[in-house]
């Protein structure tokens, strides 16, 4: 949804160490912790070593954020073979989502203190576990336990982790390296649609999850081989899980809001495109199945190019506008019913929501101004955000009147959420730097 998702970028970096340290802090994309704070001069910016730490990221966002921005394959899956309501299918794919943000906000505050291996060994296999488990699954549950939590902690332990160490690799050429890493999500959420939809009418769903449980296999054990910390931090004090101090922050508070109300309602496409394909629309069976794939193929330029052009202008003044721009699309969604508007929108939100997801934490980086507590508003700001993706699609699937294949209630609420959440991020861009139009935020 959020691929799901977690769900992530990062910005500009200048030579000064305030600077230095907030990105630091920030490169906890589409979840969003701190990485250790690390001064040193010496960032490689650079060369095998560097660029072997980009490879092991773009594995682990393949393996996370693909994962959960894939759930709409499952889903119309899990609603041709079980008698539960889309609503509640949505559920397994939304505690995903909301399992990895939850628990990479506190894997977060263990990886500071010097824990790596710890934390990224158990969750490969707890990854591959949940995977592989979800191919022994026939009831509604099983599905819930495996694909659902078992994944989702997996997914929280590696995710967070992983990204702290590509930052600490990277300055000036961090949205670059970044923006690489982070289109691991949107080819992850391209290939594992496309191996269930092959192979599952050949040789059924059981044997289907597990070649893409051995994809995590392989990939993940690639990732533990070359991702290396490059120091260990030697905190003084324990980072706080909470800052009282946020609550007084008005452009703090508005920007929060507003990533609920946008992981709310932003994951919607992802999760109904392709049943509203072929209920509403003259496409054939195989298309309506590829939406989901298309759509996340399209949010992997959406992740690189941004993050570059927020170097120049702003992350916040980058994201607003793409932000609307998604909820324009999800409202204009409502009238669509040709296979070639169809495709037209889903090419579309696919390129805005991956900016959406790609740029978030450096554009609350660029609303705080005291580096020290970064890591803990990242936490604080995507664990809201994790209750967004957590009821946000079932929500919508309640929405769905099956028996006259009407979606537009579900269109309209996911179209809204993401509207309030553009005028809330704007909202925090007035709040912060007023209305100049040229300040860069």
């Amino acid at each position: 949804m959020a691929d799901q998702g977690l769900p992530s970028s990062r910005m500009s970096a200048d030579g000064e160490k305030a600077a230095s340290v907030r990105v630091e802090s920030a490169e906890r994309s589409e979840s969003g912790e701190s990485a250790p704070v690390q001064m040193q001069d010496d960032v490689p910016d650079g060369g095998t070593v560097a660029w072997l730490q980009v490879l092991g990221s773009y594995f682990v966002f393949m393996d996370t954020w693909g994962i959960v921005n894939s759930y709409g394959a499952f889903q119309r899956i899990y609603e041709d073979t079980l008698p539960n309501s889309p609503s509640t299918i949505a559920w397994a794919g939304s505690i995903q989502g909301f399992t990895l943000l939850l628990v990479g906000c506190l894997s977060g505050p263990i990886y500071d203190r010097g824990y790596f291996h710890a934390l990224v060994v158990p969750g490969a296999f707890l990854t591959f576990f949940g995977m592989l488990m979800t191919s022994f699954t026939t009831k509604y549950y099983q599905i819930l336990l495996a694909q659902g939590i078992c994944m989702g902690i997996g997914m929280g332990l590696i995710y967070i982790p992983c990204v702290a160490v590509l930052a600490s690799y990277f300055r000036r050429r961090r949205a670059f390296a970044l923006g690489i890493a982070a289109a691991g999500s949107g080819s992850g959420s391209v290939i594992f649609p496309t191996i269930l939809y092959q192979l599952q009418p050949a040789v059924g769903f059981a044997w289907a999850t597990r070649a893409i449980a051995l994809i995590i296999l392989v990939t993940l054990l690639l990732m533990l081989a070359i991702v290396r910390r490059r120091a260990i931090p030697t905190p003084t004090e324990r980072r706080k899980l909470f800052d009282k101090t946020a609550i007084r922050d008005v452009p703090y508070v508005l920007f929060t809001v507003a990533l609920f109300l946008g992981f709310m309602g932003s994951y919607v496409p992802f999760f109904y495109i392709s049943p509203y394909t072929s209920a509403r629309s003259s496409a054939s069976t195989t298309l309506a199945k590829y939406m989901v794939p298309i759509l996340n193929a399209a949010s992997i330029p959406g992740r690189i190019f941004p993050n570059i052009a927020a170097d120049y202008i702003g992350c916040l003044n980058t994201m607003a506008p793409c932000v609307l721009a998604c909820a324009i699309l999800i409202l204009t969604w409502t009238a669509i019913q040709g296979v070639g508007g169809l495709i037209a929108f889903t090419l579309l939100y696919g390129f805005f929501t991956g900016t959406f997801v790609s740029i978030t934490n450096a554009a609350l980086v660029s609303l705080t101004d005291d580096p020290r507590i970064v890591g803990t508003r990242l936490g604080m700001s995507f664990t809201c955000a994790g209750f967004g993706i957590l009821i946000g699609n079932p929500v919508a699937g309640a929405l769905i009147n099956l028996e006259t294949g009407s979606f537009v209630k579900m269109q309209i609420f996911g179209g809204v959420l993401v509207m309030a959440s553009a005028i809330l991020f704007t909202a925090a861009r007035v709040a912060k730097v007023g209305v100049a139009f040229k300040a860069k935020i």
